[in-house]
């Protein structure tokens, strides 16, 4: 059982321990049980608005899950952009352009159908 202090600190460090607690498949497998009770029916209503609660924790964990995991691919792509035109501009540029420049490949375009 956590400590709720009602302090936005205190409900901070409740989700921190929820969210350290449990993996992203552990909350998502938990939440397809709660969603599976909830959906069979004949809980009373404490029952269900108790499942509901934990529902939304195991959803808001799951969410923080993924954008945590979106955070660190967005880090290691930047990360490998800045990486790649920080060691050669012309590489940078082709890969903007593609492999040939824009005349270039107008030329190679006419060359193929006779012109």
């Amino acid at each position: 059982m956590t400590s709720d202090t009602g302090t936005e600190s205190g409900v901070e460090t409740d989700r921190e321990q929820v969210r350290s607690a449990l993996s992203y498949e552990q909350a998502r497998g938990e939440l397809v049980r709660v969603v599976q009770q909830l959906e069979a029916g004949g809980a009373t209503l404490e029952e269900s608005l108790a499942l509901w609660e934990r529902g939304e924790e195991l959803a808001r964990v799951c969410r923080e899950w993924l954008e945590g995991a979106r955070a660190r691919l967005d880090a290691v792509l930047e990360a490998e952009a800045e990486a790649g035109e920080d060691a050669d501009p012309d590489a940078a540029a082709e890969a903007e352009s593609g492999p040939l420049g824009a005349d270039e490949a107008e030329e190679a375009e006419g060359a193929g159908d006779g012109r």
